[in-house]
């Protein structure tokens, strides 16, 4: 490989990170605001639990498969998560204990029910985007049923820690999302299983004759996303300190578009936990640039919806050019 090809696609991988590093010195030039500590902590914070689940939906675009329930899953955790504060939290001695176990609970019910997803897409060979469509549905009206219409106002001050408290200055939800991260970027490039997930999304069938167990990748990866969103409810629920069934409403689409931006295909079969993270933040930084801008919200919802347009036109051009090539 000559050094000019070599240089063509390094450019070609590090797209993104230039693009971000363009528009943060863009964005400083036009205010001093944006590039101050306090403002580029609040941007990872404000990230943080939409990018906690994009690492989850990664792991699923690259399989072949798709979740559009993990809006409805942020807002049915965290409304189950007050629902057993609210039961037993008042318990004499025992209160604490009850509201630190709802957490890895509620994450449990939200990754059992995400697995159940996807045993239902590969018992049936339903399209994943019915079967998380009916569930983004019920998820919803169940947060609805539990709370009746009102947040559920039921947990201790100390619980607020986990969506907006701080570690030495950095917002504890921004370390979430560096542990998260770090744990999916090892799932994907040093396990066995994220070689099987490239290999069933890339072609399943070749996957399938190759010995891997392609029904048990696809329910695993649901059930992986299914408990990332279930933590970010968490996060969400600490954070505004209640179990709200509004929470999470458009979040699917916000965090396809990070990790689209971030250039995993939808195809399945390529893209990178990296890219994601850069997505994310990227995704962000605009938002928080344009909001110190005072653009419209309207208008940064077009720019977003153009920047998701604009990476699927740029994954999918050099497939396009070489069908033309044949």
């Amino acid at each position: 490989m000559s050094e000019n090809t070599r240089l063509n696609a390094f450019v070609r991988r590090s797209i993104l990170e230039i693009v971000l590093a363009i528009l943060c010195i863009a964005l400083w030039i036009a205010t001093p605001k944006f590039l101050t500590v306090e403002n580029l902590l609040g941007v990872l914070r404000n990230v943080s639990m939409k990018g906690v689940i994009a690492f989850g939906m990664t792991i699923v675009i690259i399989a072949g498969e798709i979740d559009l329930s993990v809006g409805s899953m942020v807002a049915f955790s965290g409304c189950i998560a007050a629902w057993l504060a609210a039961q037993f939290g008042d318990s004499p001695g025992f209160g604490t204990a009850f509201v630190i176990l709802t957490i890895p609970a509620t994450i449990l019910v939200g990754t059992l029910i995400g697995g159940a997803g996807g045993f239902l897409r590969v018992r049936f060979r339903v399209p994943t985007f019915i079967v998380t469509l009916a569930l983004m549905t019920v998820l919803r009206g169940v947060a609805f049923l539990i709370t009746k219409g009102f947040p559920i106002i039921s947990f201790p001050d100390w619980f607020g820690f986990i969506g907006g408290g701080y570690v030495w200055g950095v917002p504890f939800p921004a370390i979430l999302l560096l542990v998260v991260y770090v744990a999916a970027h090892f799932l994907m490039n040093f396990t066995t299983f994220g070689r099987s997930v490239y290999a069933v999304g890339g072609n399943a069938e070749a996957a399938r004759l190759s010995g891997i167990r392609v029904t048990r990748v696809k329910i695993t990866v649901m059930a992986i996303v299914a408990g990332l969103a279930s933590l970010a409810g968490i996060m969400v629920a600490s954070q505004i300190q209640s179990g709200n069934a509004t929470s999470g409403m458009g979040w699917e689409l916000d965090v396809i578009a990070s990790v689209i931006i971030g250039g995993c295909s939808l195809a399945g079969g390529s893209g990178r936990v990296w890219g994601t993270l850069v997505g994310v933040v990227f995704l962000g930084v605009l938002l928080n640039g344009m909001t110190i801008l005072g653009i419209s919200s309207y208008w940064q919802q077009v720019v977003e919806g153009a920047l998701v347009l604009g990476a699927v036109l740029v994954n999918v051009a050099p497939a396009s050019k070489s069908e033309r090539q044949m």
